[in-house]
């Protein structure tokens, strides 16, 4: 792509989000390849400039999305960062305001059962590698965590006194979250092994000290998993998905979850409030007058 006035745009955005705005590193890299692709898609239309863009061209955009198999959830993406292009050049207009990607039906989450858990955690860890995976489980699962916040932990971020972690979620915003008696119990054995000396470095770092990739994070769990007879692929936001179920199903108290989750509206936490139609028929014989015969 050449240097002209949609490659000055795009990269006087990134900087401003970056830098100012302060998105995560995940967040710019997806808006990055965004706005590239719409950098191309415009200049193959002879639109030279930001300002230069039309409603008619801008819907043009989002159908080329969608007749190349895009789902609605990377469609949505893609309006959102060229929304935030415009915002950030600050132009009159913005073409791309109103205009609705298409919707995709939303999915639940998939948890796992106490029992399949408790088959998955509780097997003494076969060696140093095993130690790390099943601490990092044991913490997912028992704080909640996203991979990237869990990636981002540092010693100092863990408070074994109190039985709390310091966690930086999306938007940097920080939130104290109890870790568990098992999580504490698994990071008590795993840090005498941890490799490096640094008292401020990740408390899962990589072999260059760094902390861990996200992708070596996945490989390994989905190991755990089938090590240890899991039938089904074991990820990170599973373990995340199952600590939201079973705190909801256990407290019914979605506004508590929303703030061990990090969820910045209610809306996104209460995808947590399936219950199944056996629950609910059991609810409903339990507590509706009516529901069912009545011996006399």
């Amino acid at each position: 792509m050449r240097e002209d006035a949609w490659v000055k745009a795009v990269s006087a955005c990134l900087d401003r989000l970056a830098y100012e705005r302060r998105y995560s590193p995940h967040t710019l890299s997806a808006y990055r390849r965004d706005l590239e692709d719409l950098a191309r898609f415009a200049d193959g239309q002879g639109c030279a400039a930001p300002a230069d863009m039309t409603v008619e061209l801008a819907r043009r955009y989002v159908a080329s999305l969608c007749r190349a198999g895009r789902g609605g959830r990377t469609v949505a993406r893609a309006l959102s960062a060229a929304r935030t292009l415009y915002r950030e050049l600050t132009l009159r207009t913005n073409p791309f305001r109103g205009i609705k990607a298409p919707r995709t039906p939303r999915s639940l989450p998939h948890d796992l059962t106490v029992d399949a858990l408790q088959g998955l955690l509780c097997k003494a860890p076969a060696d140093d590698l095993e130690l790390r995976d099943v601490a990092i489980a044991e913490l997912l699962y028992g704080a909640g965590l996203r991979l990237s916040e869990l990636l981002q932990l540092r010693l100092t971020d863990l408070d074994f006194a109190q039985g709390l972690v310091r966690v930086t979620g999306k938007g940097r915003r920080e939130r104290l979250v109890p870790m568990g008696h098992s999580a504490h119990t698994a990071l008590q054995a795993w840090l005498p092994r941890r490799p490096g000396a640094d008292p401020l470095g990740p408390v899962f770092p990589g072999p260059t000290g760094r902390p861990l990739g996200a992708r070596a994070v996945q490989k390994r769990l989905a190991l755990l998993g089938r090590r240890r007879g899991l039938d089904v692929p074991l990820h990170p936001h599973m373990l995340r998905h199952s600590f939201a179920s079973h705190i909801l199903q256990s407290s019914q108290d979605l506004r508590a979850v929303q703030e061990l989750l990090g969820h910045a509206h209610l809306t996104t936490t209460q995808i947590y409030t399936h219950l199944d139609y056996q629950q609910l028929a059991r609810v409903y014989d339990a507590a509706h007058p009516r529901a069912r015969k009545r011996t006399r």
